[in-house]
């Protein structure tokens, strides 16, 4: 990959990805478009590329990106908040500016990859499988499925075309200390035992969730560009193009606050309070077999060894 841009990559997972990149392609020309109404400056320290300030629902692609030279457009911009009820807002910024990246790549060479979720499952319990039915419960969840169902069309319309969506389950890791609220529970847990507080969670912390570290996200998220660069990927046998990214393992919300307990060096007890939110999800469980398949993935990280990293960082427990 010689050139390389990453909407969202000021944000949590788009920065990690624009660093990784920047590691592993040196000479490469990356661009990062981002209008950091979710994002940080702070995340790209030591980025050496270009940074792009826009709104990608009205900015002019092609006077800033030449569609022709492009290796690889990875899409991470979105309304991120899962809570934001305002459904023209999500619907028209996360559709539109998906549409007008289509339309700008519409017949070119570049592997086009985008980030869906695992919120299109709905709250039904479960392992979640590719071709399950998607049941959106939120409009930040309906969006996503918008997303899919266009790059279908953009992909039946343009057979050679190269477009692959990856389906984000619960994130966590460096560079989200920026997000506020929807910020990971591991990372909210972690500074409320900080702060001398019981860690507060859902009744009774049976729920279970498929926890993914950023890093095997971040390496997910490459291979589908790569393998479709090299020729690897089999539209044919993967019709669909959507994959889950995940750990491939569920685990209740209890299990974090023991290995933060063992990580912080603290005993500290849960407290634990009714779910106001009627679209939760109590189970998410990526079915990873097609994502193997298709892109080679294996996720490399517990949730022990996530926590474990994210400790090390410096991110999880800021100076």
């Amino acid at each position: 990959m010689e050139n390389i841009v990453v909407t969202g990559g000021a944000g949590f997972i788009g920065s990690n990805l624009t660093l990784t990149l920047q590691r592993r392609y040196p000479s490469a020309r990356i661009t990062v478009i981002d209008d950091f109404r979710s994002a940080s400056f702070k995340n790209l320290e030591g980025f050496r590329g270009d940074v792009i300030a826009a709104n990608l629902v009205d900015v002019d692609l092609g006077y800033y990106i030449d569609a022709s030279e492009v290796d690889a457009f990875f899409h991470l911009a979105s309304i991120t908040d899962t809570t934001d009820h305002d459904q023209y807002r999500q619907t028209h910024d996360n559709v539109e500016s998906w549409r007008s990246i289509l339309n700008h790549f519409a017949g070119e060479k570049a592997a086009l990859v985008y980030a869906s979720s695992a919120a299109t499952y709905g709250i039904g319990g479960g392992i979640n499988h590719v071709d399950a039915p998607l049941r959106p419960a939120n409009v930040y969840a309906f969006t996503k499925v918008q997303l899919e169902n266009l790059a279908a069309r953009y992909a039946a319309d343009f057979p050679s075309q190269k477009v692959i969506g990856v389906r984000y389950f619960n994130v966590y890791g460096p560079r989200e200390t920026h997000k506020g609220q929807p910020a990971s529970m591991i990372y909210h847990l972690a500074q409320q035992i900080r702060a001398g507080k019981s860690p507060r969670i859902f009744k009774y912390g049976e729920q279970k969730r498929d926890f993914v570290y950023v890093d095997d996200i971040v390496e997910g998220t490459i291979l589908a560009a790569t393998k479709q660069i090299e020729g690897a990927f089999d539209a044919k046998k993967f019709p669909r193009r959507v994959f889950n990214l995940g750990s491939g393992e569920a685990r209740p919300f209890n299990d974090i606050i023991t290995i933060l307990n063992a990580t912080l060096k603290t005993d500290v007890k849960t407290e634990y309070f009714d779910c106001p939110f009627p679209f939760y999800q109590p189970h998410t469980e990526a079915d990873l077999k097609e994502t193997t398949a298709a892109i080679g993935y294996k996720p490399s990280f517990t949730l022990e060894s996530g926590i474990a990293d994210y400790f090390k960082s410096g991110w999880l427990v800021p100076a």
